[in-house]
């Protein structure tokens, strides 16, 4: 009786044991697909055996898909163009043409090119990352400023400078509630601005001449500069910068004043044609295209902005009276291009200026890692192919 007891009763404990030992291995199991969604596996291995580098579009050179002969000079897909609304882009917008008319460019030079708007710098960034095939853009019109505090993002793009398009005169302001009138007084205030857009660092430039640090103001992240108007009026803030046609009927309606604009630096703030380098690099004629295709649209908007206010106003009304906001940043002439990038003539402030001082404002403001030199950003041969086909 006892024998049979003690059997059973050391059937039991094996029975047991099994169970416990599958309900260990079962745990261990769950414990690893757990940990390994959660990416502690892959954490534990990086310090054991150090981090894997991460392979990356940026490790190679960009012309590496041009073709080997010159039998693809332009794509057979429409070619992306990304901006943010802004007076010297309407010429692009008028030559880009729509569903309802042919626009200068397919008239003219044989191409067909797709304008894509962003409300946001940031989003205008990630979409010349992507690339057109991958949903973003082959081409961004967007401020060197902002081209050169985002060296290290736009890496991969191998983003390639072609033409300048237009400078701010009065474009980018700072409007301010009653009971400010200098950037002086903006010391303890709130400031809503979009961050890294153009309106952000002419509201830096302003600081810099009052003195004023970064700790010295409250500066309030709105989502958007066509929001610096509303975010005004709403009380949200005690000054904004953004857009001239948003921002001035805000301070009128709040009994404020405009405190600063590019008026007072005409040479500030520069919106440039930036090509990704893959595409520049397999389609150079369709960049002389599109180059010639702005040059003509810009020489006829400064004669007549008609037609061009027209379809700059119908998409982006946020910007105001659409002929102001020409005047209030107009386009490049291939005199202005060919002195900015320093091939004739001079200009008081050149693009390797403007490029190489707001990098270096980039590693004082947020210690960014070393940017390419602006020599590296640019890629001039079609610039100067279309000057020496026009002659002086």
């Amino acid at each position: 009786m006892t024998e049979a007891s003690n059997a059973g009763s050391g059937r039991k404990r094996l029975r047991v044991g099994r169970l416990l030992l599958a309900v260990f291995f079962v745990a261990i199991a769950a414990g690893s697909v757990i940990a390994s969604r959660l990416g502690w596996i892959d954490r534990l291995r990086d310090r054991v055996q150090g981090r894997a580098p991460r392979l990356a579009v940026g490790d190679f050179p960009a012309g590496v898909m041009a073709p080997l002969d010159d039998v693809v000079k332009v794509p057979t897909r429409p070619v992306v163009v990304g901006l943010v609304p802004r007076g010297s882009v309407a010429p692009l917008l008028f030559a880009a043409g729509d569903a309802d008319r042919v626009g200068l460019f397919r008239a003219s030079y044989a191409i067909d090119v797709k304008v894509v708007t962003f409300e946001r710098e940031d989003e205008l960034r990630k979409a010349l990352v992507r690339g057109a095939e991958n949903g973003g853009v082959d081409l961004a019109a967007m401020p060197v400023s902002s081209l050169a505090m985002s060296a290290s993002l736009l890496r991969d793009a191998a983003p390639r400078v072609v033409m300048l398009l237009g400078r701010s005169r009065g474009h980018d302001v700072i409007g301010a509630r009653p009971g400010i009138s200098s950037f002086a007084e903006l010391a303890g205030k709130r400031v809503g601005v979009e961050e890294r857009a153009l309106p952000w660092y002419v509201l830096l430039w302003g600081m810099s001449r009052a003195g004023l640090s970064m700790r010295d103001v409250q500066l309030v992240p709105l989502s958007s500069s066509f929001e610096a108007g509303a975010a005004l009026k709403a009380k949200k803030v005690d000054a904004v910068a953004g857009f001239v046609g948003d921002v001035g009927p805000a301070v009128q309606e709040v009994g404020g004043a405009i405190i600063g604009s590019t008026v007072d630096a005409p040479h500030l703030a520069a919106t440039v044609l930036v090509a990704r380098g893959d595409f520049a690099a397999r389609y150079p004629d369709g960049i002389r295209r599109l180059l010639r295709g702005v040059l003509d649209a810009n020489a006829a908007v400064t004669k007549d902005a008609d037609e061009a206010a027209r379809v700059l106003g119908a998409m982006a009304p946020q910007l105001g009276d659409p002929v102001e906001a020409i005047r209030a940043a107009p386009p490049a002439s291939l005199k202005d291009n060919l002195a900015f990038f320093g091939l004739a003539d001079e200009a008081p402030v050149t693009y390797h200026e403007l490029f190489d001082s707001a990098a270096a404002l980039n590693q004082k403001l947020f210690a960014a890692p070393p940017p390419p030199s602006a020599e590296d950003t640019a890629d001039l041969g079609a610039l100067k192919y279309v000057a020496s086909a026009r002659g002086p």
